[in-house]
């Protein structure tokens, strides 16, 4: 049996957690389809609450075994957005199983623990300039680790003037790429909420190999 998966990430760069949960479900054995609904090409366009982004899901149709959805912590409590997305699925989907995946702060902090990803994507796997990232639990204490790790692939790409500037109209790529080939028993696991969604995957995806 061929378990369903529905994706729900903040934007289309959230879409490299995908291989991951595909990972942790080979290695239980479980055959699993993941469908990522691109909410982009939807006309009139969807909003961007979980709860907008279930409707729409909804609406497209189809059958799921479980939901994993991703929402930033941003500047508040883990258990909010917790509470938000369970709140979100009992109104918009009775019924459907879920995972909330919640970064504390934003899901970049997770990408900072990995300097040597971080300078393969910036296509200077060999270079040597100090970066000064954060280390463990610091990285989720970062104001905005979006902007650090924007600044960050710019300083080890080592580009200047107009390719710099193309580097880094390219952010979004990056950072999905990164996340793809983010380690999943590096530095991270040092993190809570890694560690929360690793282990709330897998008791979901377990009870669905039952």
């Amino acid at each position: 049996m061929t378990a369903r998966i529905l994706f729900i990430g903040e934007g289309s760069s959230d879409n490299g957690l995908v291989p991951h949960i595909e990972s942790i479900a080979a290695r239980k054995g479980l055959d699993i389809s993941i469908t990522v609904p691109d909410f982009g090409l939807l006309r009139p366009p969807t909003g961007h609450s979980v709860p907008d982004k279930l409707r729409a899901a909804r609406t497209l149709g189809g059958t799921y075994d479980l939901a994993v959805v991703q929402r930033d912590a941003d500047r508040g409590p883990t258990q909010d957005r917790r509470d938000e997305i369970e709140d979100a699925v009992r109104a918009e989907w009775p019924g459907l199983r879920h995972v909330a995946v919640v970064p504390v702060r934003m899901l970049e902090a997770w990408l900072l623990l990995d300097e040597a990803c971080l300078r393969q994507v910036a296509e200077n796997p060999r270079g040597y300039v100090n970066l000064d990232l954060p280390k463990g639990a610091a990285a989720e204490r970062i104001a905005d680790p979006k902007q650090l790790l924007k600044d960050s692939l710019a300083r080890a790409s080592e580009y200047k003037g107009r390719r710099l500037a193309q580097f880094q109209k390219r952010f979004a790529q990056h950072r999905l790429r990164m996340l793809e080939l983010l380690d999943p028993e590096g530095s991270v696991t040092c993190l809570p909420s890694w560690q929360d969604f690793i282990k709330d995957l897998d008791e979901a995806l377990e009870i669905l190999n039952e």
